[in-house]
């Protein structure tokens, strides 16, 4: 078992987790509070999380538990700063930490007619294609099949939105890895184009609310518009669950605006939902950089111009020197 500390929950501290980074999987250091995982990232800023925050079935009710814990086995992570955000629908500030509003990506969802009824009528009619085109859906579990079919929509491209495919490549063991951590709580909604997968969609449930994890397809079947199926299946499914609302990641990322995804989102029915995020300093550095907004990372600092500048060179670089010919 190794050392324990009581708190008001189990606190364990020879913790590890595991990491893919650049074509390797790495092992970090991690403190484990009752079910919960924590870890912390960034090399002269260290921020400590709940590993897999955004997929929690529950919202945090107890903040103070893990403050202590990162306090007292500040050797283990080394963190100087503890973020953790309210899980939707509260959107109203709980807890009296410093708070900033982070940017969702989520349907409010009602009716499944109501949100289609809302749409551009592009997007519905590129649902339609995707019927005309052959595209068919089938809601699986991760077996032996999926599996195989994950990786060969990971494998059609090296880069992802102009940057590397952190999923390329991996093997069939990594690929379980990396998509079973949820088994039980959620499904993949697959496309298929006669026998072949050309999309999937990732869908996590938190109670009463889902959110996508991943949704991924082909660059060479993007005339097919799986992408917009896939989303419109998504909706379909919640709306006898009960589903509040259905998230994808951000809405902007810091002072990242305009791409190519949050337009996606947009066409889809996604709306901006501000919900809070607390940043509690652990040490003295963590409220020097706290109190000149260090905790926000380059995105959160840099001008939206240059943002979109770099991101364009980072495109531009990778297409050029890392796409495999």
């Amino acid at each position: 078992m190794g050392s324990e500390v009581q708190y008001p929950g189990m606190i364990q501290t020879d913790h590890s987790v595991e990491f893919r980074t650049k074509g390797r999987w790495i092992k970090i250091p991690a403190i484990q509070v009752n079910d919960d995982t924590l870890i912390a990232t960034g090399k002269r800023l260290r921020i400590a999380k709940i590993r897999g925050e955004e997929m929690r079935e529950k919202a945090i009710e107890a903040p103070e538990l893990y403050i202590d814990a990162l306090k007292k086995n500040r050797a283990r992570l080394k963190a100087d700063i503890f973020t953790f955000a309210q899980k939707l629908p509260a959107t109203d500030q709980i807890f009296p930490y410093r708070m900033e509003r982070e940017s969702i990506a989520a349907i409010p969802l009602v009716t499944f007619k109501q949100w289609w009824e809302g749409l551009p009528q592009e997007s519905r009619k590129n649902t339609r294609r995707s019927q005309k085109r052959g595209v068919t859906l089938a809601i699986r579990r991760l077996d032996p099949d999926v599996v195989e079919g994950i990786r060969g929509v990971n494998d059609d491209s090296p880069t992802r939105q102009g940057a590397k495919n952190a999923y390329y490549g991996l093997t069939s063991e990594e690929t379980v890895k990396r998509y079973g951590e949820f088994e039980g709580r959620c499904d993949f909604i697959c496309a298929y184009s006669g026998e072949e997968m050309i999309g999937f969609l990732h869908l996590v449930y938190r109670e009463n609310v889902a959110a996508i994890l991943n949704l991924v397809v082909k660059p060479s079947q993007l005339d097919k518009r799986p992408a917009n199926a896939l989303v419109t299946k998504a909706v379909e499914i919640c709306e006898p669950r009960g589903i509040s609302h259905i998230t994808y990641g951000n809405y902007n990322y810091g002072n990242k605006r305009d791409s190519s995804l949050r337009e996606f989102k947009i066409r889809n029915g996604f709306e901006e939902v501000l919900v809070p995020r607390y940043y509690v300093p652990l040490t003295l550095w963590g409220r020097i950089s706290m109190a000149m907004n260090l905790h926000r990372g380059l995105i959160g600092i840099l001008p939206p111009s240059v943002i979109a500048f770099g991101l364009r060179a980072r495109a531009v670089w990778y297409k050029k020197f890392r796409t495999p010919v």
